[in-house]
């Protein structure tokens, strides 16, 4: 039986973190017209772009006038600092799409360069808070995309630390930092991935829940993507959504290889809400049948369907 201090101690910690979720909860349900609120990150436009030969920030204003058309109701920019911030603001304002999230990359692994990547992550964060985010998601980037590194174990001290200081000073500003990984995060027994989240306050540093690379990572498995939903639901505040059949990603959000349904009602079972934000990205061996709007417009009205118990 637990002591009466550790108890109050898991009261106290507990309540913390309902407090710092409250606002990022909020901005994940629903739009102001009463229907669920649906994002999409910037990162899947280029690769249906770049399957046409054609660049998505080159041609930002047309692009973002077909994510409006797609049915999205907000739109998740990945950028690496204040100018490409500049640069979107005027525009997603034209075409009537909200940015409740920001996705920042960020180097914190490295003692020389925490301070630097810090520091920029909250100049974004800053000029985004005064445009309506409420979310800043961040993925510590890897020693070398794409390479067979690994961190160590004293990198990833650094980088925990450095991610929950970071956690920290944008709660002070009123905003909610989510972790997010990609596969490379869960080699190793996952040990990446889960000392950033043992090793951050709950309070300080939520999860950016990106069902698809974590089923990725641990080798295309359910088994290990509702055990992380298990460990860290009540810390999850945005979702990305990508599916794949046989391994391989879909054009569009569907039926599929991850059980979203259940997903959305294991979410619902721990009162979590988060942002959703579509991040239906095509690949090598991904069918092309259609163009980035259908997909889109397809994957929109899907997720409606299977989170529909969000907006209620």
């Amino acid at each position: 039986m637990a002591n009466q201090g550790s108890s109050r101690r898991e009261f106290l910690r507990d309540t913390i973190l309902a407090t710092a979720m409250t606002g990022a909860m909020a901005a994940g349900t629903k739009a102001g017209s009463g229907k669920l609120h649906v994002a999409c990150n910037q990162y899947p436009w280029g690769t249906f772009y770049a399957r046409q030969k054609k660049d998505f920030n080159a041609l930002l204003d047309s692009g973002l006038a077909e994510v409006k058309a797609s049915g999205n109701d907000g739109f998740e920019p990945g950028v690496g600092g204040l100018p490409q911030i500049e640069q979107m603001m005027p525009l997603l304002k034209k075409h009537g799409l909200e940015m409740r999230s920001l996705y920042v990359n960020s180097m914190l692994h490295e003692a020389g360069q925490v301070d630097k990547s810090t520091e920029e992550v909250l100049a974004a964060a800053t000029r985004a808070k005064a445009l309506g985010t409420r979310i800043i998601v961040t993925n510590p980037s890897p020693i070398r995309w794409g390479g067979p590194e690994n961190k160590t174990d004293k990198q990833l001290k650094i980088q925990a630390a450095a991610l929950d200081k970071l956690g920290a000073r944008l709660k002070q500003m009123g905003l909610t930092l989510a972790y997010h990984n990609h596969d490379i995060e869960l080699r190793n027994a996952a040990r990446e991935f889960h000392h950033m989240m043992v090793g951050t306050d709950p309070a300080n540093v939520t999860l950016c829940l990106d069902a698809h690379w974590i089923y990725r990572g641990a080798g295309n498995s359910q088994v290990a993507l509702f055990d992380v939903v298990k460990l860290y639901g009540p810390r999850i505040t945005e979702l990305h959504l990508r599916q794949s059949q046989n391994g391989v990603w879909t054009e569009a959000f569907g039926p599929g290889d991850i059980d979203y349904a259940r997903l959305a009602d294991d979410l619902l079972k721990i009162g979590v809400r988060p942002l959703l934000v579509l991040e239906q990205a095509v690949e090598a061996g991904s069918p092309n049948t259609m163009t980035a709007v259908e997909a889109f417009q397809r994957s929109t009205q899907y997720t409606r369907q299977v989170f529909a118990g969000f907006a209620t």
